[in-house]
Parts: C-alpha cells; structure tokens; sequence
C-alpha cells in the first residue's frame, strides 16, 4: 500500500514538473487539439529540434505525451491519464478551500449584532 503512494507521487511529481514549464503548457496545449510533430511544435517558440525534444522527452517522462515514429517524421501525441490524475489530486483541494469559502460566506452574510455603545463615566465634571 505505501509503496503504490510513493509511485503515485512519484508520478505526481513528474507531472507537475513537467507543467512547471510554459513552453512545455504550451505544448501541451496545441496537442489537445490533435497529433502534432516535433517541428510544429517547437515552430511557435522559435527553437531548434533539439530543444523542442528535450521539452517533449520531459512531457514523456511525466507519461503526458507518447511520441510515435513514422519514418523521419517524430508525431507526439497527449496522454490525458496523467492529467487526470493531476486533476484529481488538486481536486482535494479544491473541495477544501470551496468549504473554506463558502464558511467564511456565511459568516459574513449573518446580520450583526446590536451593538450599543459603552456609556461614558460620568465625572466630577458634569
């Protein structure tokens, strides 16, 4: 059981790594939208082939992307698991601050209280 939660973080972690990156967002991305090659995807960013690859070898360590071989051509595509394990875990938290927020909501909307000043002492003076 502990060592099939130290994977998943470890998965985990190579997914948030991976998205750490805007460059490797950015890929991510235009291949939701469809199969794309290793040229097209490091033509909006201005790189050589070699760079686009090590983003794209990141994204494939992290299990977001598989990258097919036809001929000379390198076509990668997404691989959403990875991606829905990552919505998962953040959904936690999303269900924890939504609680906080919503308490904090209720909390302000309670009407409030009467309050009456304190009177003043009543001195030699008066």
């Amino acid at each position: 059981m502990v060592e099939h939660l130290l994977i998943a973080d470890s998965r985990l972690d190579h997914v948030f790594h991976a998205l750490a990156d805007p460059t490797r967002r950015a890929m991510l991305q235009s291949l939701a939208s469809g199969e794309r090659t290793v040229s097209e995807l490091a033509e909006p960013f201005a790189m050589s082939l070699a760079g686009a690859s090590k983003h794209i070898k990141a994204l494939e360590a992290a299990g977001l992307v598989a990258r097919d071989i036809r001929g000379r051509q390198h076509l990668c595509r997404l691989q959403p698991g990875r991606l829905a394990e990552a919505h998962e875990w953040l959904s936690f938290y999303e269900r924890f601050w939504t609680e906080r927020l919503d308490a904090l909501d209720a909390l302000l909307r309670q009407p409030e209280p009467d309050i009456v000043p304190p009177s003043e002492p009543k001195g030699d003076d008066a």
